[in-house]
């Protein structure tokens, strides 16, 4: 078995099979709703807050997972995609709005009033607990400054008079050092952004000023006074340093400025972004997920998978946190290809015991693929309960930022940007019911853009949610295509499941 990558691209392409308003399977099935989530709030009570399952292929057909060979056309080798291809799954750098692809609604019938975009991180090193127990070749950062300095302020003015000399972090090792580290090595941190990963960070941000600036004037202009960008937007982030090491280029990449800028952040004991915030509920629900049937057998599905993989890695079988899924080996392999690290061999015997192929790196990506999915969609009604419990603050904060952008009270924001992970990202997914789910890539991005028609008095809202660049599709036919919906429906579905402020999550995380 070999990647298969661009040869086939247009076949499948034209057969349908990717992700973005193409099924990713050359068929879909649809049934009825399981059980419904009690707990509607407001609205007509039409919302169907039901869970419906996604659309077949072979990212839920475990037997596909299992037999299939490749990765079905997935890119896991590049943060390039072909022009001509832009729009399908690329792991490294996955495809966000641009004005190649981009399609705008009619602007003499919809004005574009606010947009509130949540996004993954870009490409990073691997994170250390899941680097193998020798690892066979250093990870080296050498072209990455990661600063680390504070300056005093006069809250009276905010300003200081005694400015920090900008410090960075150059890692080495201690020649003297008896205890030399485990796992990676280097002079990188794990994880950290790496140099690529900050250039692509750098092309999102000037992507998004082409679309919400040049193409929407919804942005002040760069060249307008620093106060008209920095007044009308906001950037969150969460308490991992990538986050914050996404958003600076970002903030390069759309501003063209390296003056300093404010980062949001909430206390990352409660922060709904990552999400951080205690909830037993939820970790009930996975716990219950993972102990379904189908979990267990895609685990012993994987069985020989995972021995093929610990004889090549020297992982324990033992080792709890590379064998309670992909997730390790997944991260360990994708993270080397994304930045063309050669596949690991053991550093023992001259390599005579062999290296991980490609094949086998293949069928943990598909592995991966089939667990996310799984996790957050299809597992039932319980996949829609977790997702509603671990991220139902978050999505309460973005219903009552919309509803008071509707109602007129939302002060001067019109643009809010969150940089998360793919936990985040994937929860919201799941809270959408997302037809086609994916394992969130790094730069995966959600956007809600919120539109006034022209023509009524008063104004009727409109919302349109893009995922990879395109409008989502929702199994649940309460939103269904995502694309320019009145606003209220949305809102009505994200009350009925988390309650107007939340309040609904306290009882489920209960």
């Amino acid at each position: 078995m070999r990647l298969v990558l661009i040869g086939v691209l247009p076949l499948l392409y034209s057969a349908g099979w990717f992700l973005g308003f193409y099924p990713i399977w050359p068929f879909s099935s649809h049934h009825g709703g399981d059980v419904s989530l009690s707990g509607s709030v407001g609205g007509t009570g039409a919302a169907d807050l039901r869970w419906y399952p996604p659309a077949q292929s072979w990212i839920n057909n475990l037997s596909a997972v299992v037999n299939n060979e490749g990765i079905h056309g997935f890119i896991y080798n590049s943060s390039d995609t072909p022009a001509n291809l832009y729009g399908i799954y690329n792991w490294c750098n996955m495809p966000h709005v641009r004005p190649t692809e981009y399609t705008k609604p009619d602007s003499n019938k919809y004005q574009l009033v606010y947009v509130e975009l949540i996004h993954r991180h870009h490409k990073r090193t691997p994170y250390q607990d899941n680097s193998f127990p020798v690892e066979p070749y250093p990870w080296d950062c050498d072209d990455v400054h990661q600063y680390h300095h504070s300056s005093p302020l006069d809250p009276n003015n905010n300003t200081t008079t005694h400015p920090a000399t900008p410090v960075y972090w150059d890692f080495s090792s201690a020649p003297l050092n008896p205890f030399p580290s485990p796992g990676w090595h280097g002079t990188c941190s794990f994880p950290q952004i790496t140099a690529a990963g900050l250039l692509d960070s750098h092309q999102h941000g000037a992507d998004l000023y082409a679309i919400y600036h040049t193409l929407h004037r919804l942005l002040p202009s760069r060249s307008d006074p620093a106060s008209s960008w920095r007044s009308q937007t906001a950037y969150h982030v969460t308490s991992n340093p990538i986050t914050s090491q996404v958003t600076g280029m970002l903030l390069a990449g759309t501003w063209r400025t390296n003056s300093p800028t404010a980062l949001r952040i909430q206390p990352p004991q409660t922060d709904p972004l990552e999400p951080r915030y205690p909830c037993p509920g939820a970790s009930r629900l996975r716990k219950q997920i993972e102990s379904s049937p189908r979990w267990k057998s895609h685990l012993s599905a994987a069985a020989p998978l995972f021995s093929s993989l610990d004889a090549l890695s020297g992982v324990p079988a033992d080792d709890r946190g590379f064998h309670a899924s992909l997730d390790h080996y997944y991260d360990n392999l994708s993270a080397r290809q994304c930045h063309a690290k050669p596949l690991p061999c053991l550093p023992s015997d001259n390599n005579k015991k062999g290296c991980i192929t490609q094949a086998l790196a293949d069928a943990a990506y598909r592995f991966g693929q089939w667990e996310y999915d799984f996790l957050f969609r299809s597992a039932g009604r319980e996949s829609l309960d977790f997702a509603v419990a671990s991220y139902g603050v978050w999505v309460a904060q973005l219903a009552g930022t919309l509803r008071a952008v509707v109602e007129g009270r939302a002060g001067e924001v019109v643009y809010r940007h969150h940089v998360a992970h793919d936990g985040s990202v994937s929860r919201l997914l799941g809270v959408l019911q997302a037809d086609e789910m994916v394992w969130p890539g790094m730069g995966a991005e959600v956007v809600f853009e919120l539109y006034r028609e022209r023509e009524e008095e008063g104004g009727v809202f409109f919302v349109r949610v893009l995922f990879g660049g395109r409008v989502l599709r929702s199994s649940n036919p309460s939103l269904g295509v995502m694309d320019m919906m009145r606003v209220e429906v949305l809102l009505e579905y994200f009350d009925g499941l988390v309650g107007v402020g939340g309040e609904l999550v306290v009882g489920k995380c209960r």
